[in-house]
């Protein structure tokens, strides 16, 4: 080709980019009040929206054929399951820390009318159903977790009736994940929803947020026994195309949550040894079309990539030049979480979010 040894202008462009940010010229942006609106409203506009909707089911016979809203009265809204319970939890999360967002109380009578014991027992006896006792395993069950972590530590009064209320699903998730992870040989290191270690790492803050000891010793066990002897994890095989996780960092992230810290150092060395570079690098995953609903799940793994950098740095200090990379992730796709395609406002707000609060 006639520029084969020149580079290419994406690769310019990110060079670039990264350059301004470690001369500081770039600094990440912050969870305020403003960026906090401008998350809300995609959840809020999303949670009542039945169609377009990817129902992910299993039919057992013509008895199934029913529509979103009446075999999910309460998620069946956001596209998918797992998209509608983490707007909840968006919603939920912004609302305890913001209120403001709400002064009509519109988005709360929302909430108050779909989080009824009622509805809770139709989307429970889903999960009951035969062919679909697997539903949504393991990250819809820890997205699910997740809302009940943040309705247990708000002490609202109907934070705390949507949480009893949620309850009982809530229990029958962890019974399933006490069922399954005895069962499962080998974890699931795709970076996609079924990744073992994010599902994991969830669920171990609503262990931990509700002092559930029993539940949280089942998944410090499972890590360790799942996770514990891996060594040299391959950044340069990530991101696959689609990919909105990292299979190596949410890994790393799960770890530091289980292993006091000289463990996790002496695990993370062996682990990736390159993270203790202080040039260590990685650019974020590029986006060519954000109409595509698979290929803008790497703005996806930007936000989920600067969550795991964040929280990796506050766990072992000397990893501080991590934060400047995760600053970098956040910032190529921050201003891309818009409402002008539903492929992803309906899901990337939460990713935004969980970045965010993780700073």
């Amino acid at each position: 080709m006639k520029e084969s040894g020149c580079i290419k202008k994406w690769q310019m462009k990110m060079l670039f980019y990264i350059a301004l940010l470690f001369c500081g010229y770039i600094n990440a942006q912050t969870l305020d009040l403003q960026q906090a609106e401008k998350i809300f409203k995609l959840p809020v506009h999303c949670i009542e929206v039945e169609f377009p909707n990817k129902l992910g089911q299993v039919l057992g016979s013509t008895d199934d054929l029913k529509s979103p809203k009446q075999l999910r009265p309460i998620f069946y809204g956001c596209f998918d399951w797992h998209s509608s319970v983490h707007g909840y939890w968006s919603i939920v999360k912004l609302l305890k820390d913001y209120p403001q967002l709400d002064e009509s109380g519109t988005v709360r009578k929302i909430l108050n009318r779909n989080i009824t014991p009622e509805n809770v027992s139709i989307e429970s006896a889903f999960f009951e159903d035969y062919n679909n006792r697997n539903f949504e395993r393991t990250y819809g069950w820890a997205w699910l977790l997740q809302l009940q972590h943040e309705l247990h530590t708000w002490k609202d009064t109907d934070a705390q009736r949507w949480y009893q209320a949620l309850k009982p699903l809530a229990d029958m998730l962890t019974v399933k994940y006490e069922e399954y992870l005895p069962k499962l040989n080998y974890p699931i290191r795709t970076g996609q929803h079924n990744n073992t270690a994010f599902g994991l790492s969830l669920s171990l803050d609503y262990a931990r947020s509700i002092g559930d000891k029993e539940f949280e010793r089942l998944i410090i066990k499972h890590a360790k026994r799942l996770y514990g002897n891996d060594v040299n994890c391959n950044l340069s095989f990530e991101p696959s195309g689609n990919d909105f996780l990292s299979p190596c960092l949410e890994e790393a992230l799960l770890m530091s949550k289980v292993l006091d810290i000289p463990e996790y150092r002496m695990w993370l060395k062996a682990f990736m040894p390159d993270m203790f570079n202080s040039g260590f690098s990685l650019v974020p995953g590029e986006v060519s079309d954000r109409r595509d609903g698979h290929l803008v799940h790497l703005d996806g793994l930007n936000f989920s990539r600067a969550t795991c950098l964040y929280s990796i740095s506050r766990k072992l200090p000397e990893l501080s030049h991590l934060r400047s990379i995760a600053d970098n992730h956040l910032n190529y796709s921050l201003g891309n979480i818009t409402d002008d395609d539903y492929m992803g406002s309906h899901w990337l707000g939460s990713f935004a979010l969980y970045a965010l609060m993780n700073k």
